[in-house]
């Protein structure tokens, strides 16, 4: 399958591709504060383009559960500094991580090339419309209710079933749109509005979405479901990031890039091999 990214077309299956995670926040729950100025942002990410990331996810609003909302010339005064100095400095692709379609079309004319929103499960039209006129590629992820409401109680009769079903209804609301498939990733949304037994439910059946034919991507790195402190987490997210790609994720989102692309490799190998 192809995954179209403004001038850039990825085919699938190939080397799982990672993506770095860039907060731009003074709030997010693993970095909060590190990378507010623009200067420091910017060294970071290309610093994990150097670690192997092919992928840099620029966000500026943290989505933590409880996060309270970023106003949107707020948001824009933190990303698009961000993204107007790695445009043309690095091979990655420059994701905008936000929920706005009007951060999005500004990111996307500053120079990004990918939409990573949290919030497709939105009645309103306007990000894939923003999306389809971009070219942008797209990636809509499955989240239940709101950051600031997801996580209380989050509750499913099939956590599996109702992702798949969310996924259909999705595609089909996005073409109608006009954005075409062709532009669409997926992401089922670990730690988003599920509890510890639903994020592990989809990594362990999350090869029941390859049936769409569009890139999966996961991001659990780090994610409290994996227990401990923040810091503590790194082995169990890389465990993640493993199982995702051997059950059909195309694409795995995290903050320890070097040591995920060393062990996506080594897996890669031994399916070779």
């Amino acid at each position: 399958m192809n995954w179209h990214t403004g001038d850039i077309t990825w085919q699938f299956p190939r080397p799982t591709m990672v993506m770095g995670i860039v907060n731009v926040t003074p709030d997010s729950f693993s970095d909060g504060g590190k990378f507010i100025d623009a200067d420091a942002a910017t060294t970071y990410a290309l610093q994990l383009a150097a670690d192997g990331a092919e992928l840099l996810d620029i966000g500026g609003e943290s989505t933590r559960p409880g996060a309270p909302p970023v106003d949107e010339t707020e948001e824009l005064r933190r990303v698009i500094p961000v993204i107007e100095n790695l445009a043309g400095k690095t091979d990655a692709l420059i994701s905008i991580d936000t929920q706005k379609p009007a951060v999005a079309e500004a990111a996307v004319a500053a120079g990004a090339r990918v939409i990573n929103d949290i919030a497709a499960n939105r009645a309103d039209d306007t990000m894939w419309r923003v999306a389809a006129q971009t070219g942008a590629g797209y990636i809509a992820m499955h989240m239940q209710g709101t950051p600031q409401t997801m996580q209380n109680a989050p509750e499913y009769d099939d956590v599996v079933a109702t992702v798949e079903s969310f996924f259909a209804e999705r595609l089909e609301a996005m073409a109608a749109a006009g954005l075409p498939a062709k532009q669409v990733a997926l992401d089922p949304g670990i730690g988003f509005g599920k509890t510890a037994g639903h994020n592990l439910a989809l990594l362990a059946r999350l090869a029941r979405f390859t049936r769409f034919q569009r890139p999966l991507m996961v991001g659990a790195s780090r994610k409290s479901f994996l227990g401990g402190k923040v810091a503590e987490r790194l082995s169990g997210s890389i465990a993640c990031a493993c199982r995702a790609a051997a059950n059909g994720a195309g694409i795995v989102r995290v903050h320890d890039v070097r040591e995920t692309v060393q062990a996506l490799r080594a897996c890669e190998a031994i399916d070779r091999a």
